[in-house]
């Protein structure tokens, strides 16, 4: 398949056991545009935003009208990737039929590909409804952060064998449900590993070792402007030093009269 060719569901599960998937998250248009330049084909507007552009602690406050208004922003942007957009909290977990409602929203009106949302058999007859309306579902599990306060945190998950058993069930039920790909969220490598093999969807990998078939960060991880990156992220550029740097040259040329600067008058 050509480079510049739009990527699809299908695309996507394709590349299982022959190319490593990577994926970044996005939340507005020109950073969408710039990871869709660069040849990302996986972007996930993760309600992450919660945290990164409306600096709430969790992600639980995040509504539909923020999902909706940062992820058509990223489709707008995003010309190739396919863009996945995460349901909030209490948008799918009420009844299937508001599930069912609220996904077509982010595909009808956000214009994604596809959503995500988190749990494991308990979501699974939610999911398999999904995809029979012929709505794409990548799946969640491991670390929830929409269920961080019955967990107790942000945590490495599956550390017992009856935990990490649990969490194998869980991902063997969305692939069996029909999910694309399943995100798997701070696990041991090893369990990681395990369920890459066990599914037929691609794992994506967050803080979940290297034997995933794709990895996901949250951009401002990677760009080093958030106020307190996860060990398992790694820092490509340390944005938040230039943008400092450029902010407070800025006021200091406007206090010293040397911004701005007018040629003289003819």
């Amino acid at each position: 398949m050509n480079a510049k060719e739009k990527w699809t569901v299908p695309r996507v599960r394709d590349m299982k056991g022959r190319q490593r998937i990577a994926c970044l998250t996005a939340y507005d248009y020109p950073t969408a545009r710039l990871l869709d330049e660069a040849g990302i084909p996986l972007i996930l507007v993760g309600d992450s935003l919660g945290m990164t552009q409306l600096g709430y602690e969790t992600t639980l406050p995040v509504t539909m009208d923020d999902m909706l208004r940062h992820a058509g922003a990223v489709v707008r942007g995003a010309r190739r990737a396919l863009v996945v957009a995460d349901m909030p909290f209490l948008s799918y977990q009420t009844s299937v039929e508001q599930a069912i409602r609220n996904a077509g929203r982010l595909l009808q009106e956000a214009g994604v590909d596809a959503v995500k949302l988190e749990g494991g058999v308990i979501c699974a007859a939610t999911v398999r409804a999904l995809v029979e309306c012929g709505i794409p579902v990548m799946g969640h599990v491991g670390l929830l952060p929409q269920r961080v306060r019955a967990t107790g945190g942000y945590r490495l998950q599956g550390r017992t064998e009856e935990a990490a058993a649990q969490i194998e069930q869980d991902a063997r039920a969305l692939d069996e449900a029909g999910c694309f790909a399943i995100v798997l969220e701070c696990v041991p490598s090893s369990l990681a590993a395990r369920i890459t093999r066990a599914v037929s969807a691609p794992t994506i990998g967050i803080g979940a070792g290297p034997h995933c078939d794709g990895q996901v960060l949250v951009v401002h991880d990677l760009l080093g402007l958030s106020e307190r990156i996860p060990s398992f992220a790694c820092t490509y550029a340390n944005l938040r030093d230039v943008m400092y740097d450029a902010f407070s040259k800025y006021r200091r040329d406007v206090e010293d009269g040397n911004f701005p600067t007018f040629l003289p008058e003819p």
